[in-house]
């Protein structure tokens, strides 16, 4: 194992309970200085009076449109506007602002306009940026933005996500989420572009958000005359954001709120899915209008659920009014996420019962988007979370209890316009027993070799000293340099090889990113960028509860006996040799959305290859190689995640021995005695998924330094591995003679 000099960088207790670290503190940014430091004049609310009298829009130098002005109006009556003069006397005085805006404040569409509206892009050409957790929010608050500065979408108000980018030169504002702003310090690690930089629902605690937390401290007192920083929050969490910001100043927003009523069950539910169905439609037939939001855990049980709640409606009959449903989650494409803020439809007949709409979402709906017209809201108590066992290296998207903090969050939801029911669908003893007060910080309970890298990359080699609001432990920080060192990004020293320059370039997980810049030498890095593509959506293959062996048999058109990686490709091949047709995926159980995505995604790691110099080619297609090259370029970022068969007919991670089956999905014929997998799934049983046969003498070429048996637990795949060698030593002196 090669983790001498890792060691040193890992701390390790004392006596007194505290770390200690070998290394000193090095940090690239404290060699860089800005280039000239210039005061940003904040202008008062005469400047903003003189455009309104002239009627013409000085972003535009067009006459503001009527709807602007009726959106003004709209945005005098925020909570949020009466509090514009202090928030930005505050600032003024102050360069980091702590904000704490209850929902339905107003704080995230209008903190950046005060900002705007005081000056703080008129110097330089600087921007103000306001970061989102999520994708969806970014871009359609900026949408929303865009319409209240009566601007054009991407012109002077724009939003950035991963793998779209909607700004031009024009751009004074942009919504972006805190892992674009995180990749942008990259290449620019005092973050020049922007005056201030505003960190909303700094509560959330992503990845990225705590990294960008503790960058930001670091360039706060790098720029202390022209940036500012803006920490927003739906809750009270900040007595610790002021701590760690050194006692910045509080302001309070008081939210547009109303009166929400709390109903518990009275028995634990046995099948919330089954529950929430029932308690939504039963709104829909007993409650006054008002439309629902429904909180679920991901993507297959919201389509599930949005079928069967239609169905349930539709059977009622005339007695009750239409309902349009409408799913969100993350990767919906922007126009159908749009959906969600059309009004309910109107009653069939005049005088007939009015309609009424219901939002089947994620957690993303608790605090990053604001849908009016709520009144009913219905909380099962879980989401998807994300957890990780540094021991086992698995990390898993695990459906798990949410905490109270979140439940209050989405009971807030139904307050919005008027009085509100939230329909919780645990019991109140549980409420108050069983929910933790608080989610875990997402860096608490995550792999983090993205953000090992990513540090790096930043030039921060102090891991242990970096200023985490909450540190990691030190064992999930040995296991990320540990995966890096493997995979070549990081050399024995702990620092970035050439290789690992260009793998932190990549939006990617790092075995991602290994998989895609080491296919080169495999002659099929045109290959490797479709999988890697397909990898980072959502399935692309639909198997209905109601059509499966016909969706099983599409299946197989497409199916590649060698492997699910080759599914895909031949999938995502047919997709686009069929013109991308939508109705040619319905009738093969395709999802469109997500092979279009597939396809976007692809062309933007097209260009960043391009810009890196990685070389895109293809192995001839009519080569007995073709295949076997793409298997093997796979296993050269993923050889980690590899299983070998058991006598039993198991299989057993290997390194980790972890007893895991096959997942139902895979498309292997027969069982291979060796597998790589994508990923390691917790449900009722241990699977792997998104497995690909590999043969064991690739392990030993292609990574011969992690299948050191010297260290290797005692096991089946451990003789295999032996024997390969002995072979392999045998092979060698045979060619000698």
């Amino acid at each position: 194992m090669r983790l001498n000099a890792f060691a040193s960088k890992i701390p390790h207790k004392t006596s007194h309970g505290e770390y200690t670290t070998l290394q000193l503190a090095h940090n690239q940014m404290s060699s860089t200085t800005p280039k000239k430091k210039q005061r940003i004049q904040v202008f008062d609310g005469d400047d903003e009076k003189k455009r309104e009298e002239t009627m013409i829009n000085p972003h535009t130098n067009q006459p503001y449109s009527r709807a602007y002005l009726n959106i003004l109006e709209t945005r005098r009556k925020l909570p949020v506007w009466k509090q514009k003069s202090d928030f930005l006397h505050q600032l003024a005085a102050s360069q980091t602002l702590v904000l704490v805006g209850e929902t339905g404040s107003g704080k995230t569409t209008q903190i950046p306009q005060f900002l705007v509206d005081a000056g703080y892009t008129t110097n330089e050409s600087k921007m103000v940026v306001c970061t989102q957790p999520r994708r969806v929010a970014a871009m359609s608050v900026a949408k929303r933005v865009a319409e209240e500065m009566d601007v054009q979408i991407g012109e002077e108000v724009g939003y950035s996500i991963r793998f779209e980018e909607c700004t031009s030169r024009k751009t004074i504002m942009k919504y972006a989420t805190d892992g674009m702003l995180l990749r942008e310090a990259m290449t620019d690690p005092l973050l020049s572009r922007y005056s201030v930089i505003v960190i909303d629902e700094a509560h959330e605690r992503t990845l990225a958000t705590d990294v960008l937390f503790g960058l930001l401290k670091e360039v706060l007192k790098k720029r202390p005359e022209d940036l500012k920083c803006v920490v927003m929050s739906a809750t009270l969490e900040a007595k610790k954001f002021q701590g760690y910001f050194e006692g910045a100043p509080l302001v309070m927003v008081p939210g547009r709120t109303h009166p929400v009523e709390i109903f518990y069950t009275q028995e634990p539910e046995r099948d919330y899915l089954e529950a929430a169905i029932r308690t939504v439609v039963q709104i829909h037939r007993c409650e006054p209008p008002g439309d629902v939001l429904l909180f679920l855990t991901g993507e297959e049980e919201i389509e599930d659920a949005c079928g069967k709640i239609r169905n349930e409606i539709k059977n009622i009959g005339d007695s009750v009014g239409p309902v349009n449903v409408v799913p969100l989650y993350s990767t919906l494409p922007p126009n159908q996420q749009q959906r969600i803020f059309d009004k309910a439809p109107d009653a069939l007949t005049v005088g007939g019962v009015a309609g009424r709409k219901v939002v089947v979402s994620t957690n993303i709906a608790e605090t990053s988007l604001t849908i009016d017209g709520i009144v009913y809201v219905v909380d099962p108590g879980f989401s998807k979370q994300k957890v990780y066992n540094p021991r086992s290296r698995v990390e898993s998207l695990l459906v798990s209890p949410i905490s109270r903090a979140s439940a209050q969050q989405r009971a807030g939801r139904a307050g919005r316009t008027q009085p509100g029911k939230c329909f919780r669908l645990y019991t109140e003893l549980s409420f108050k027993k069983d929910l933790i007060e608080q989610t875990y910080p997402e860096i608490l309970r995550s792999n983090l070799g993205s953000v090992v890298i990513q540090l790096k990359k930043l030039g921060i080699d102090d891991l242990v000293h970096f200023d985490f609001m909450d540190p990691p432990a030190p064992e999930t920080l040995m296991r990320a340099l540990e995966l890096l060192n493997y995979l070549g990004a990081l050399d024995d020293e702990g620092e970035l090889t050439k290789a690992g320059k260009i793998m932190s370039d990549f939006p990617l997980d790092p075995q991602l990113a290994k998989m895609l810049v080491g296919s080169t030498k495999f002659k099929c890095s045109n290959e490797i960028v479709t999988i890697v593509a397909m990898l980072s959506v959502p399935q692309c293959f639909i198997r209905p509860r109601d059509d499966q062996q016909r969706a099983d048999a599409a299946k197989a058109h497409f199916a590649h006996l060698d492997g699910d990686h080759l599914t895909m490709l031949n999938a995502y091949h047919a997709f686009k040799q069929n013109g991308e047709s939508q109705n040619w995926c319905w009738e093969n159980y395709l999802n469109h959305r997500s092979l279009k995505s597939a396809d976007n995604v692809r062309n933007q790691l097209v260009r960043l290859c391009q810009r890196h110099g990685v070389l895109l080619e293809s192995t001839d297609f009519h080569s007995k190689d073709y295949y076997v090259n793409i298997r093997k370029a796979i296993l050269n970022g993923f050889f980690m995640q590899v299983a070998h068969k058991e006598r039993n007919g198991s299989y057993l991670t290997v390194k980790d021995n972890e007893s895991v089956l096959l997942h139902p999905s895979t498309n292997l014929s027969g069982k291979p005695e060796w597998v790589v997998y994508n990923e390691f799934v917790l449900t009722s049983k241990k699977y792997v998924r998104t497995v690909t046969e590999i043969k064991g003498e690739w392990l030993i070429d292609l990574a011969e330094h992690y299948y050191d048996l010297s260290n290797f637990p005692s096991c089946a795949a451990k003789n295999a591995l032996q024997q390969l060698y002995t072979q392999r030593e045998r092979t060698h002196k045979g060619g000698k003679k």
